[in-house]
């Protein structure tokens, strides 16, 4: 069997084989020397990984069906119902956009273009599933063992695995990577919120339309969802019980949402669901509270959609036969900066740990070096500092580092500096788009030379933006070197090379744009 010494410089390293064939279990029982249970985007990454540097690897994957009864295949979260299908839809929406625009730019376009939801829906789905075929083709390119079972730990170095017809079988091995990553969160507290609402988990392999939506919750997926169906001709309505988009910086977050509600999308803020049920024409009666009077309110609408957070898929794993360690509040796994557990050779990566951003690519980057440490070809740790992301709301708002309220709270209000700006779009001129809220801003250090601490940007392509800038703050960009770069012309990028008013300045910022 493999097993995992420490050695100096490397933070493990494998014992020679004493036989040849790899690792060996008892009879009955398959043994590896990795076994990876989530076949989500950290733990793909992490096997294939190892594989390619020589492990024999084993992949358990299993989806439980959503509480409306929607399944899909490997690929985790990000592929099937996240990044990849609510990028598609965003795009859709985009589109509707750009066809309102054409007749400014002289196409011929008919006022009211319908849009197709089953169409858009099965082009969608088609693509996931390609994905899906792509991802099992690449295990078995690297040797990768891949077994649809799902499995729960029966001791340390051993896992049962159950298949849908309830066959088990037993996986042992030296080392073991949990990324099970989450599943979204049901308010089960509300009558009738399990019966008739849906989740992320639905909304992109709806076959017919969802029609008018109310979508509870106010994170980022709640406002993509409401967006992009706000997008596509549906009438949608948030309902948001405190702030949104928590976490993020949020003068940021009110631009997103009066953007939204500027351009069709309703909010109902300040309020609670306490009820769902359905109405004999099929619809659904949602019965809400306004927290602040007290009064109840009443509405009709065809979905519900919950977006009010994400619980990890850590109960069923049984850890504590391998006396892995939880967060007693969040239930994730508690890791340490190697991804270890309370277990040494048990790992988490990923959306399933404690303390690590929800995010796809810090999943694939810690599980990609968690494979080189335990193959003892790096000593590498994942640095979860300065993560970008973008949230694909119909304005994108994308942004990497400290927000201006995380900055004041880390190094105090006199030793911030915020610059910031807003800009028109060129695009936007000609269709004559309102543009009140596309903004930037850049939170730096007051002294010199001024470190820029984070950056949030407010546009067309966000992402696109923010990632260009991510490594320039990664290498520790000064608000000085920021303004000796040259834009490229005529971007909304350069508008960020120009910004000079300061807030502590309280001049109002100039609004740019070419």
């Amino acid at each position: 069997m493999a097993a995992a010494l420490r050695a100096p410089g490397v933070r493990f390293q494998w014992r020679i084989r004493a036989a040849a064939g790899g690792a060996r279990g008892a009879a009955g029982r398959q043994g590896y020397d990795l076994l990876v249970i989530g076949g989500g985007s950290g733990g793909l990454a992490c096997a294939k990984e190892a594989a390619q540097l020589g492990k024999k690897v084993a992949v358990v994957d299993y989806v439980e069906p959503s509480p409306r009864g929607t399944r899909w295949g490997l690929g985790g979260t990000c592929v099937n119902v996240g990044c990849i299908p609510k990028k598609l839809m965003h795009q859709a929406a985009l589109l509707g956009g750009m066809i309102r625009d054409a007749p400014h730019y002289g196409w011929e376009v008919p006022p009211l273009v319908p849009h197709d939801w089953r169409k858009m829906a099965e082009a969608v789905q088609n693509h996931v599933k390609s994905l899906n075929w792509g991802h099992r083709v690449q295990l078995q390119d690297r040797k990768v063992k891949y077994f649809n079972i799902k499995a729960s730990f029966v001791n340390e170095h051993m896992v049962c695995g159950v298949t849908k017809d309830g066959k088990e079988t037993l996986l042992s091995a030296e080392h073991i990577v949990i990324a099970t990553g989450g599943r979204p969160r049901y308010p089960t507290h509300i009558e009738g919120a399990l019966e008739y609402g849906i989740t992320s988990d639905d909304i992109f392999w709806l076959k017919e339309s969802p029609g008018k939506t109310l979508v509870v919750g106010a994170s980022y997926v709640a406002l993509e969802c409401a967006g992009f169906l706000t997008g596509l001709g549906l009438d949608a309505t948030v309902m948001v019980r405190s702030i949104p988009l928590r976490g993020f910086d949020q003068q940021m977050s009110s631009l997103v949402t009066e953007y939204m509600a500027s351009h069709g999308t309703r909010f109902l803020r300040g309020c609670t669901p306490s009820r769902v049920g359905r109405l004999p024409d099929g619809q659904l009666q949602v019965t809400w509270e306004d927290l602040a009077s007290g009064k109840k309110d009443v509405g009709t609408f065809d979905t519900v959609l919950w977006a009010i957070g994400r619980v990890p898929e850590t109960r069923s794993l049984h850890l504590e036969n391998a006396g892995v360690n939880t967060h007693p509040n969040s239930q994730k796994i508690l890791v340490d900066a190697g991804e270890a557990t309370s277990v040494p050779h048990i790992y988490a990566i990923g959306d399933v740990a404690e303390g690590r951003p929800e995010l796809t690519p810090p999943a694939v980057m810690a599980g990609k070096l968690l494979a080189r440490r335990l193959c003892g070809q790096s000593s590498d740790l994942m640095d979860y500092d300065n993560v970008p992301t973008t949230v694909f709301t119909p304005l994108e708002y994308g942004c990497v580092g400290l927000s201006e309220e995380e900055a004041v709270a880390r190094h105090g209000e006199e030793h911030v500096e915020v610059y910031h700006a807003y800009y028109k779009p060129l695009e936007f001129t000609v269709a004559e788009r309102d543009a009140s809220q596309c903004y930037i801003k850049m939170v730096c250090l007051r002294e010199p030379p001024q470190l820029v601490l984070g950056l949030h940007f407010l546009g067309p392509n966000a992402g696109e933006v923010t990632q260009g800038f991510a490594l320039g703050i990664k290498c520790g960009a000064s608000y000085a070197q920021v303004m000796r770069t040259l834009g490229i012309h005529p971007t909304c990028a350069e508008e960020v090379a120009k910004l000079r008013i300061t807030k502590r300045s309280g001049l109002d910022p100039t609004v740019t744009g070419c």
